[in-house]
């Protein structure tokens, strides 16, 4: 058998001629359309069956891995009740608020210190302390009442105007 020869004769050929000759040389059919995969199977099978295949002790051991691992044709499907990612929760948004969705991250400079801020469902979370309110973050950072707004720089256009 020339591989290559054969090789170039597969390549011309269309995927429906593909399976055909698929099916006709391992004697199964198959559902693959992709055919690049399908000229390896088929070079694979007419070489093997040439030079004979995988040897007795060859296959004996490939029946042991088989039988000894957990091989799984598709994933798990994860339940919805289970994965805490799949819950959901409906939330109003007002087109005047100002805030950032929950999970999002605020960044202030402050007197060289950066201060981080993370937006909650229900609150706000700044250095490992739920506060209610960005006006509290802000009187916890400067010592001093803010607009919480103005401090975290909320609801500027792209001119600067409020």
């Amino acid at each position: 058998m020339n591989v290559g020869k054969e090789m170039s004769a597969l390549r011309r050929m269309t995927v429906p001629e593909l399976r055909n000759r698929f099916a006709e040389i391992t004697g199964e059919a198959t559902t693959s359309r992709h055919k690049q995969y399908l000229i390896r199977r088929i070079i694979w099978k007419m070489q093997g069956n040439e030079e004979g295949g995988l040897s007795e002790r060859a296959k004996r051991r490939a029946r042991e891995l088989a039988a000894s691992s957990d091989v799984r044709l598709t994933p798990p499907k994860a339940k919805a009740a289970e994965s805490p990612e799949a819950r959901t929760k409906r939330i109003n948004i007002s087109p005047e608020n100002r805030l950032p969705m929950p999970g999002a991250i605020l960044t202030r400079d402050y007197k060289g210190e950066t201060v981080q801020v993370r937006v909650l469902p229900n609150g706000f979370d700044y250095d490992s302390e739920i506060y209610r309110s960005l006006s509290a973050v802000a009187k916890a950072v400067t010592g001093t009442h803010w607009n919480d707004y103005h401090f975290f720089k909320l609801g500027r256009t792209q001119n600067g105007e409020e």
